[in-house]
């Protein structure tokens, strides 16, 4: 099975997420799922998906740079198009609901985004997550140092695997849906490698990229 991460460089970047550290930490993770990695800035890995059977994005907001460098390169608009189309599986970690702005089909197929001056989190902290009701959560408590994302925008239905409380409110932090024909799964936890550090989201990972990739 092969993995395509799309990481950030140039206009994905920003200064509150270190993706230098977050994609290799996912790339071990997947490595050890099964999973032949590749790590690619996010155009170059959305034009190079032909042989691939998961793309894990990890990247930034490209519209928070001013002026914002809106537009895609045809090649990646098509490949991800392609991808989708024969139904690649997708992972779509932490900052990546905010990000592929210039990719229409990104929030529809993932389910959400992060809007700008309505979605936030909380400071970063240790946080226990609680589980729904569904075939990939975990019998050992969901628990990481992260931030823990609220109030995104939500398109079409997903099946919720973990939650948070903020607010009085329950917010979705981890989902699937399938899309097309492919299989989507969102992971909003990953800020950086504390995330990464701890057991229980190692093993979620895991089994949303399996189940993502029909591994």
């Amino acid at each position: 099975m092969i993995a395509v991460i799309a990481t950030s460089e140039g206009r994905y970047r920003d200064p509150w997420h270190p993706f230098d550290e977050t994609s290799p930490a996912l790339a071990s993770v997947l490595a050890e799922a099964g999973f032949a990695t590749r790590i690619l800035p996010v155009d170059e890995a959305l034009a190079s998906l032909d042989d691939a059977d998961l793309l894990a994005v990890n990247a930034g907001d490209p519209w928070r740079h001013d002026p914002p460098p809106i537009g895609a390169p045809a090649a990646a608009t098509g490949g991800l198009r392609r991808a989708r189309a024969r139904g690649i599986g997708v992972l779509a970690m932490h900052t990546s609901l905010a990000s592929l702005r210039d990719y229409p089909e990104w929030p529809v197929a993932t389910g959400g985004m992060w809007v700008p001056g309505i979605s936030m989190h909380p400071p970063k902290s240790r946080a226990a997550f609680d589980w729904a009701d569904h075939p990939l959560a975990g019998s050992a408590p969901l628990e990481a140092v992260d931030e823990r994302y609220s109030y995104m925008q939500s398109f079409g239905p997903r099946d919720v695997v973990a939650t948070h409380e903020h607010d009085g409110l329950t917010h979705p932090v981890v989902w699937t849906r399938e899309h097309g024909t492919a299989r989507i799964a969102v992971d909003l936890l990953g800020h950086d490698a504390e995330s990464y550090a701890s057991e229980s989201h190692r093993q979620l990972i895991a089994r949303l990229a399996g189940w993502a990739a029909r591994a």
